[in-house]
C-alpha cells in the first residue's frame, strides 16, 4: 500500500485553501510509512509519546517534529474524533500551529495545520484519513 496519497489528501485544498501544511503517516511502533518533507524529522520517540499516557500532556507538553507543544485536548478516545488537538509553542518568527495527531488501531496520523488554519480545519483533515484507515482494519 502506497501512503504518500494520503499525504497528499491531508495537504490538499479544501475549497481553494490548504488547511495543512506537513503531514506525517507512523506506525503505532515509531516507524515513519510516509511524510511531508518538512515532517520527516519526526522521530520514533516523538510518535511513541504521543500515543502513550497523555495525562502528563496538561504540565509537559509533547514535542512533534521538533515543535514543543501543549494540549489542547484529548479526544483519542472520542468516536467522532479520535485525535489529540495540540498547539505548537511560537517559531522564531513569532507564529503558531494547530497540529492533530490522529489513533487508528496500527498508525498515527500527524497533521501540521498553516498558520492561519484553526484547529478545527486540520482535526477535519485528519478525521477522514483516521475513519477511512479505522474502516479499512488499519
Amino acid at each position: 500500500m502506497s501512503w504518500d496519497g494520503y499525504i497528499t489528501s491531508l495537504m490538499a485544498a479544501t475549497d481553494g485553501v490548504s488547511h495543512v501544511s506537513g503531514a506525517a503517516i507512523c506506525g503505532q511502533d515509531g516507524s515513519t510509512w510516509a511524510a511531508s518533507d518538512n515532517m520527516k524529522c519526526i522521530t520514533a520517540e516523538e510518535v511513541k509519546k504521543l500515543i502513550g499516557d497523555t495525562s502528563t500532556f496538561h504540565q509537559s507538553g509533547p514535542v512533534v517534529a521538533g515543535m514543543k507543544c501543549m494540549m489542547i485536548r484529548d479526544q483519542y478516545e472520542d468516536p467522532s474524533s479520535y485525535c489529540l488537538q495540540l498547539k505548537s509553542r511560537k517559531d522564531a518568527e513569532g507564529n503558531t500551529f494547530n497540529i492533530c495527531v490522529g489513533k487508528t488501531t496500527t498508525a498515527v496520523v500527524i497533521a501540521k495545520g498553516t498558520k492561519e488554519a484553526n484547529g478545527g480545519q486540520v482535526t477535519a483533515k485528519v478525521y477522514t484519513i483516521v475513519s477511512y484507515l479505522r474502516g479499512a482494519g488499519y
